[in-house]
């Protein structure tokens, strides 16, 4: 999804307990998941949830950190990271083997997580993802988070 065409999406309504959030991150580029991980404490704040933050050393650790956090109590986890693509292709790797893998325990385990990986072409791309405005990736990844919060509750697997 582009940045200039991202929906605004409403919140969705929470049964229960506000919901309890785990935010992984990679911050390989500082600012850049700085900028995102303040949207995700934006749209988690509000919710009334709480936030708790772990780093990772970059995105191919993503996923094993994801399967970790799975034995803790968390409503939800949204997981952050931005990767650049250089000169050689590392970026190929990288970027398919952390999705992959996110997507691999996601759909095994029905969690609630919110993707928030950048894979972009040059840093301004990724600058432009992560400001304080509504194309922030963060705050879109902590949405479809609280969105599948809702559903599993919704469906009693929460």
């Amino acid at each position: 999804m582009s940045t200039a065409d991202a929906p605004e999406r409403a919140l969705p309504k929470l049964e229960g307990a506000p919901p309890r959030i785990l935010l992984i991150q990679a911050p390989y580029y500082a600012e850049v998941v700085e900028g995102m991980a303040r949207g995700v404490q934006r749209v988690v704040g509000e919710t009334g949830g709480t936030l708790d933050t772990v780093d990772v050393a970059g995105a191919f650790e993503l996923p094993a950190a994801l399967r970790l956090a799975l034995t803790q109590r968390y409503d939800g986890y949204v997981l952050l990271g931005c990767v650049v693509r250089g000169e050689t292709d590392h970026y190929d790797h990288i970027c398919r083997e952390a999705c992959s893998g996110v997507m691999a325990i996601t759909a095994e385990t029905g969690a609630a997580v919110g993707f928030g990986l950048l894979t972009v072409h040059t840093l301004a791309q990724a600058e432009a993802r992560s400001r304080d405005d509504r194309h922030n990736k963060g705050a879109e990844a902590a949405a479809a988070c609280l969105m599948q919060v809702a559903l599993r509750r919704q469906w009693g697997v929460a």
